[in-house]
């Protein structure tokens, strides 16, 4: 009995180290999506470049394409903007931007000042089509898949690392298989 007195508690602290060493070799940039794997959410929003004119996920099955959550107001969209327009000028994927809860003067004017890279720029004014893509903040990247099927979600501004050693190969190996 006596030696079971120390053993519990050495047990318990043996388990709360071993959570605490995994936790820490967690990536916190990393937030795990539940809808990687499941089809993207259905949309259809105007393009910031001509109202008049919608695209929606439907219109995009049959691609791998790229959704990039941006704002004019974000100050990290700048930093991985760079980033976004070499993919586009690569021609690696279509990238389409979603313009989340921004001002439409002043994303046009973002985009005209930094360059736009974007196939298509779609309005998310109200933030509906963020929210039903799971989104927690901008900027964010999805990479979905021919059938419509999110295969990727990057939280935060792209990193050079990232797009070479996450998105590069996925997009190889989608394309390759369709």
């Amino acid at each position: 009995m006596k030696v079971l007195r120390y053993l519990v508690p050495m047990g318990i602290f043996a388990a709360v180290l071993g959570f605490l060493f995994v936790g820490l070799g967690l990536n916190p940039r990393e937030v795990p999506s539940p809808l990687v794997g499941k089809p993207a959410p259905a949309f259809q929003l105007p393009r910031l470049d001509d109202p008049a004119q919608t695209v929606g996920r439907n219109d995009l099955l049959g691609k791998v394409w790229m959704l990039n959550v941006w704002a004019s107001w974000c100050a990290p969209c700048r930093e991985e903007h760079p980033l976004v327009i070499d993919i586009a000028r690569r021609k690696l994927v279509p990238v389409y931007g979603l313009n989340y809860k921004d001002q439409t003067q002043a994303a046009r004017g973002w985009l005209a000042n930094l360059g736009d890279p974007y196939t298509a720029t779609l309005v998310d004014a109200n933030g509906r089509v963020g929210i039903d893509f799971g989104v927690y903040g901008v900027p964010e990247t999805f990479i979905i898949d021919r059938q419509g099927v999110i295969r990727y979600k990057h939280t935060g501004p792209l990193t050079a690392d990232v797009v070479r050693t996450r998105i590069e190969p996925l997009l190889k190996e989608l394309q390759d298989a369709g």
